[in-house]
């Protein structure tokens, strides 16, 4: 079945976020000859280079591009099915699906997620959802489960996350919200090790993705490491069935904590992004030419094109199984990029520090 992607996030993304209109290109590594890919135009500087890497590397993708990213333009192509980053009012405005718009609303919501992860006994940090902050009294507050979080119910890009040591930092967030903004109070999970549990629908089925481990810088989230050392699919597979069974299409993810040692450890969930993700397109090109392992970075540039960008002798290579291939290249406009490292660990450090030095 042919696909039209329409990957642009505006729709779904923080106000002030420099660069994030041209994210769009990152689908193109997802495509198949035959497929239609909606590019910002502001791309187009960068299809002859970007074309030429994809070549080289054995990566097939589509060459029909329409270089506008209106969600109108998915009307155009009844035939094909559709590949979108989210599934939102817009989405569903041109190319109604009323079951997956609303598994997408439900499970978006922190709140609904926590009510569901209850129903079906997936294991969550202690939390305490509030519909509406302004609900909020003071023994919630003496009761909180300090350090904790509080989180808007629908955020976006941690947008709407401030974490309390204490009951005067919980009070000053709570004045952060407008009234009437759902909220949940959450329990600080003790760790640095966090996965990234995808899974896919389609007209089959559900079926487990890839799991792979965040990278962190922090609390920053720097990219992502497959194979993860854990694949914890049972603590969430309850919720990917509930959510297929509701309608969800495409590609969704986990965000699941490891809490405790290696030999026993804890899984917890924290959220369901019911979207692609920064781990799904490198998986996805990962996938298509049986690359494993690999590691997904983004990386800041001095350069702001291409062709600038020297990848001679690390460039990957299909013989060796080895090298650098580009994955969200759009934002080199801006002096950004993320790609994905194929190969073990130890060559994946060579190449990174290889790469490092030509940014």
């Amino acid at each position: 079945m042919r696909q039209i992607f329409n990957h642009d996030i505006m729709g779904c993304t923080a106000d002030g976020v420099s660069g994030n209109h041209l994210y769009s290109g990152r689908a193109l590594g997802l495509s198949e000859p035959g497929d239609v890919v909606q590019l910002h135009p502001d791309l187009a500087g960068e299809w002859d280079a970007i074309r030429a890497h994809y070549e080289r590397v054995g990566l097939q993708h589509s060459t029909d591009i329409l270089w506008d990213v209106s969600h109108a333009r998915l009307a155009e192509y009844p035939e094909h099915t559709v590949s979108v980053f989210f599934f939102g009012p817009d989405e569903h405005a041109v190319r109604p699906d009323q079951r997956w718009l609303d598994s997408v609303a439900a499970i978006n919501s922190k709140n609904t997620f926590m009510a569901v992860a209850d129903e079906l006994g997936v294991p969550v940090p202690r939390t305490i959802p509030f519909a509406t902050v302004d609900a909020i009294g003071e023994a919630d507050i003496a009761a909180a489960p300090y350090p904790c979080y509080l989180k808007a119910a629908v955020s976006v890009s941690g947008v709407g996350i401030h974490r309390c040591a204490d009951a005067d930092a919980l009070r000053v967030a709570i004045g952060q919200f407008a009234p009437g903004t759902p909220v949940q109070i959450q329990q600080e999970v003790a760790t640095d090790v966090f996965l990234n549990l995808q899974y896919r629908c389609d007209a089959d089925g559900v079926c487990r993705h890839a799991a792979t481990e965040q990278v962190l810088d922090g609390f920053v989230h720097q990219g992502n490491r497959h194979p993860a050392r854990h694949t914890p699919w049972d603590s969430v597979e309850a919720m990917a069935h509930w959510l297929h069974d509701a309608g969800m299409q495409g590609v969704f993810a986990f965000d699941v904590a490891v809490v405790g040692k290696d030999a026993d450890p804890e899984f917890l969930a924290i959220e369901c992004n019911p979207r692609y993700n920064g781990a799904s397109y490198p998986t996805g090109i990962a996938h298509k030419l049986g690359i494993e392992p690999w590691l997904a970075k983004a990386y800041h540039t001095r350069h702001r094109s291409l062709d600038a960008v020297d990848l001679s002798g690390i460039e990957y290579d299909p013989a060796s199984g080895t090298g650098i291939i580009l994955v969200n290249w759009g934002p080199i406009l801006i002096g950004k990029l993320l790609v994905l490292i194929a190969g073990d660990e130890p060559t994946q450090a060579a190449l990174e520090q290889a790469l490092l030095a030509r940014l």
